[in-house]
């Protein structure tokens, strides 16, 4: 079976605005946990944000990082779905690329709601640089993934074949 740029033919318009759905939340949520752990987390740690503040940007990061998850978990079933078969995800490279990025989401939303639960555990408590300091290895461990994911995607976009 073909994977390649088949979706892109007007005949397969659910599985092009599934294409587009998938990439915009793939971003956003790769997006957001990138720019949490690097520029909010580190600003809570410091002690430069107030126990409010990190409480609800900890909110609209879990916000955003839930709704991408389900809304990327329906898309890209439905791409899987119609693009490949068991024997094409589990027996070629540009499956293993697909059944890698699942993982990597999984991975991803684990590692955000492990580091939002040690922040809001804190912010509970009217604290921030502790439990800033507390989220940092997984919010860390959740870019990783958001990365990983990326260049996953990357790889998948550019019709990649091992």
């Amino acid at each position: 079976m073909d994977t390649g740029f088949v979706a892109l033919q007007l005949g397969n318009i659910d599985l092009t605005v599934s294409y587009v759905v998938h990439m915009l939340f793939g971003a956003l949520m790769s997006g957001a946990v990138l720019f949490f752990a690097y520029g909010v987390n580190p600003v809570a740690h410091a002690g430069n944000m107030g126990p409010d503040t990190l409480a609800t940007a900890t909110s609209k990061l879990t916000t955003v990082t839930r709704a991408s998850a389900v809304l990327v978990f329906l898309t890209g079933g439905h791409q899987a779905g119609v693009l490949y078969t068991f024997e094409s995800l589990t027996g070629s490279g540009r499956g293993y690329l697909v059944l890698a990025m699942l993982v990597l989401w999984l991975a991803m939303v684990a590692f955000v709601e492990m580091g939002a639960s040690k922040l809001r555990e804190g912010t509970d408590r009217d604290k921030v640089r502790t439990p800033a300091r507390e989220a940092r290895p997984f919010l860390r461990l959740a870019s990783v993934a958001a990365v990983l994911v990326l260049v996953d995607a990357g790889l998948l976009a550019a019709g990649v074949a091992f």
